[in-house]
């Protein structure tokens, strides 16, 4: 066993090679590192996931469109609370575009791909699914506000609205292309996730708790909400002085908590499924 000593020449021969990068590798070259399998042909498993994959992305598109242009054109909805559901389903036209992208860049194909392309896959699937999240989180904020103040549209402005939009997009860009811009593992390939392969595992736990995290939020307001409807509720069944104005507006305000936490519910199962192409779930025909 060799024990030698390095002068300044030695640490910093060691510290260029700390710091070599493998920009220059193929996307093969980090999925074998990582000990991920990639195909070179076909298989029946592949094809039936890209066939199901793109029928689900044109539905997705389809029916996002029609959500985006009856809230545009239908005056009645040109409020808060539809502008948000309006861009939750931007964000999910975005996603049926990630994940259209994603379908035609799979399978055998994954192995042509150069690390740009490869990134670019995986940021469009992290921004948009990203984007969902912090928008239902600004929903059920904004329902916790109106629900509270016993109002059935908020009271904020065209302008905040526009400006909270602004910065959800802003957000979901910044936590879509920061694995492309440096927090991946090209230059520490010890690093690199087993999952998604070019990516870093500290990225993936990062994201993966930034999500939960606002999970875990968004049930706690749609819980307080609850229990605090629930209590009205059982008050007005109890006594027949409310004014009817009164029961109106927190019948209308169930009635739209109700329809967000089943849109919620609708998009949880595409959700799941962007979230498992963002990270890689092993034994997966997307690679």
């Amino acid at each position: 066993m060799l024990n030698v000593r390095f002068g300044c020449s030695g640490c910093a021969f060691r510290t260029a090679a700390m710091k070599h990068c493998f920009y220059n590798e193929t996307v093969g070259f980090f999925y074998n590192n990582s000990r991920k399998e990639l195909t070179t042909y076909w298989r029946t498993k592949d094809v039936l996931v890209v066939a199901l994959g793109l029928t689900v992305s044109v539905i997705v598109l389809l029916t996002n469109l029609l959500v985006i242009t009856a809230i545009v054109i239908n005056r009645r909805f040109h409020y808060p609370i539809y502008y948000l559901l309006g861009n939750l389903a931007a964000a999910d036209l975005f996603a049926g575009i990630a994940y259209m992208f994603l379908m035609f860049h799979t399978g055998p194909r994954t192995a042509e791909l150069s690390l740009k392309t490869w990134f670019i896959r995986q940021s469009l699937l992290d921004t948009s699914l990203t984007a969902s999240v912090v928008n239902l989180l600004a929903i059920a904020v904004e329902r916790h506000q109106t629900v509270f103040t016993m109002q059935l549209h908020s009271k904020m402005s065209n302008q905040r609205v526009m400006i909270l939009i602004f910065c959800i997009w802003v957000t979901a860009l910044l936590l879509g292309l920061i694995p492309s811009y440096g927090w991946h593992c090209l230059c520490a390939l010890e690093k690199c996730s087993s999952m998604a392969p070019l990516y870093s595992r500290s990225y993936l736990t990062f994201w993966a708790i930034s999500n939960l995290v606002i999970f875990l939020i968004m049930v706690v307001v749609y819980t307080h909400i609850f229990i605090y409807v629930k209590r009205k509720m059982t008050r007005m069944s109890k006594h027949t002085s409310f004014h009817p104005r009164y029961k109106e507006t927190m019948i209308s305000l169930v009635k739209t908590v109700t329809i967000i936490l089943r849109t919620m519910r609708c998009a949880a199962p595409s959700g799941g499924s962007s979230a498992s192409s963002v990270i890689g779930i092993p034994d997966t025909p997307l690679q």
